[in-house]
């Protein structure tokens, strides 16, 4: 993972030629015209949303100053609603009609619908030439991943993923000082969630109910195994309450036809600075164990180690996942040991956090986008923050900073958006968000599989078990393709 931005000079103001003079460390190095329709630099972006409730709507309202020209649900509820919002818009249920339809006159779209139609709708997309971005992660596939990063450098289109913590100085900064060698070679790594916060660890319900008139409930479904509707739970039990939502809205991740669990829908974020900062690439070897999963979801608490070879110069290191409901004595968390300075620091160990620790000192961040962080070095007796950490004040920058919004999503959008208009490629690019999503993805395989891996990165392909192909690549329903 050598890539490089490349700065576009054709076509940019000075201001933003000066702004953006050095190179984003990380991001895919992309070349060529990026203006469509003749556009200049100030002209407005033909936009569509795919998935507009949820992440949806903040997505639109965070590319709001561009042209929202079409909306695209499965929900006529949510549609209506965010018609209401943006009037002009054209509104479509299926994107595999609307993007035909109108894709000439559009230049991007926003994917942000279950992460079962991330891959076939940003493909389509990417296919046709639009610059997209889509929510985290990318893909509910390991395969999908590949084919993302791949058909994204074919078109040359500017992209990024929803990990909107990318856009963090503290991050970026965090990133810095571990490639600089401050706390020395990282060789062990500890990232911990609070998720799931939805429901996990069960059968699929008995039952069916009338699909309502408002949902399209085919659509839905999209390229899964059709299944029946179900609304709400009939009955309560360990996981749920009586009268919860089964799959529609929001309670769709935990379910493995449809999302990728606690692992898929938080370690693009907690796992982003490290994967960057310590150059990780492919493992060899992923094993996974938690508290059980079934054929139909993921479990409530999992640990998942992946183990990373000497790479480029770097130590082998070992990678380690927890996730699941804080306080519970089932749940999985690094063991006392490791965070037992952490604790002293904060008072207790918190909900999400991530730690890596090298061979002269230690780096934590308490918080799921990496927007702070601390640093204790061997000789020291606790953590100090890396902004006034006197061994860090001569390491230079060599990542630009995103100045854009002082709200971390609102910026994130708006760093793809100055891309598409001529800017650098965005730090989340699919060059490295399609490869962080295609590692992550790879604990849901180990955990489904149920036994160690012993993985061909390059190839996509376990070479100790035949078990895990069925799960790196989906078996789409008819209809369905990327």
């Amino acid at each position: 993972m050598n890539n490089r931005d490349s700065i576009l000079t054709s076509g940019i103001s000075r201001r933003r030629f000066i702004r953006y003079s050095s190179l984003a460390l990380g991001a895919t190095a992309l070349s060529g015209p990026y203006l469509l329709r003749g556009q200049n630099l100030n002209s407005k972006l033909n936009i569509a949303q795919i998935g507009v409730n949820g992440k949806g709507s903040s997505d639109t309202d965070c590319c709001s100053g561009e042209n929202i020209y079409a909306l695209c649900d499965v929900d006529r509820n949510s549609l209506d609603e965010r018609h209401n919002k943006y009037p002009q818009a054209q509104v479509f249920r299926d994107y595999r009609q609307m993007l035909p339809q109108i894709g000439k006159n559009l230049d991007a779209v926003i994917v942000s619908t279950p992460d079962n139609h991330h891959a076939c709708a940003a493909i389509m997309a990417m296919k046709m030439g639009k610059h997209v971005y889509c929510q985290k992660p990318l893909t509910c596939s390991v395969y999908e991943a590949r084919q993302m990063r791949k058909i994204a450098k074919e078109k040359n289109v500017v992209t990024q993923m929803g990990n909107q913590g990318s856009s963090e100085s503290g991050l970026r900064r965090a990133v810095e000082v571990v490639q600089a060698g401050a706390i020395g070679a990282v060789h062990q790594i500890h990232v911990w969630s609070n998720r799931p916060i939805w429901p996990q660890g069960q059968d699929r319900p008995p039952g069916e109910d009338a699909v309502p008139d408002w949902l399209d409930w085919d659509l839905w479904i999209g390229p899964a195994q059709m299944r029946p509707f179900l609304h709400r739970y009939k009955e309560g039990n360990d996981f749920v309450k009586k009268g919860e939502n089964v799959y529609h809205p929001f309670v769709w991740r935990g379910w493995q036809d449809f999302g990728t669990g606690a692992l898929g829908d938080m370690a693009c974020h907690t796992c982003n600075m490290p994967f960057r900062a310590a150059k990780l690439g492919y493992p060899n070897e992923i094993e996974a164990v938690s508290t059980g999963i079934n054929t139909e979801s993921y479990p409530l608490s999992s640990k998942i180690r992946f183990r990373f070879p000497e790479r480029e110069g770097l130590p082998e290191v070992e990678f380690w996942w927890y996730d699941g409901k804080p306080g519970d004595p089932k749940t999985f968390r690094p063991t006392p040991d490791v965070t037992k300075e952490i604790v002293e620091m904060q008072g207790e160990l918190p909900g999400s956090g991530c730690l890596l620790v090298g061979a002269k000192g230690k780096l934590f961040s308490p918080d799921d986008y990496g927007a702070q962080f601390y640093v204790k070095l061997n000789d020291e007796k606790e953590y100090v923050s890396g902004n006034k950490h006197p061994a860090l004040q001569d390491i230079p920058q060599t990542i630009p900073r995103n100045t854009l919004s002082p709200d971390t999503d609102r910026r994130h959008h708006l760093e793809w958006i100055e891309a598409i208009k001529g800017g650098p490629a965005p730090y989340s690019n699919f060059g490295i968000a399609a490869y962080l999503t295609e590692i992550i993805l790879l604990g849901d395989v180990a955990l489904r599989v149920g036994e160690k891996l012993e993985w061909d990165g390059p190839r996509m392909r376990a070479t100790n078990t035949s078990k895990a192909a069925q799960f790196v690549h989906r078996r789409f329903r008819k209809g369905w393709h990327l």
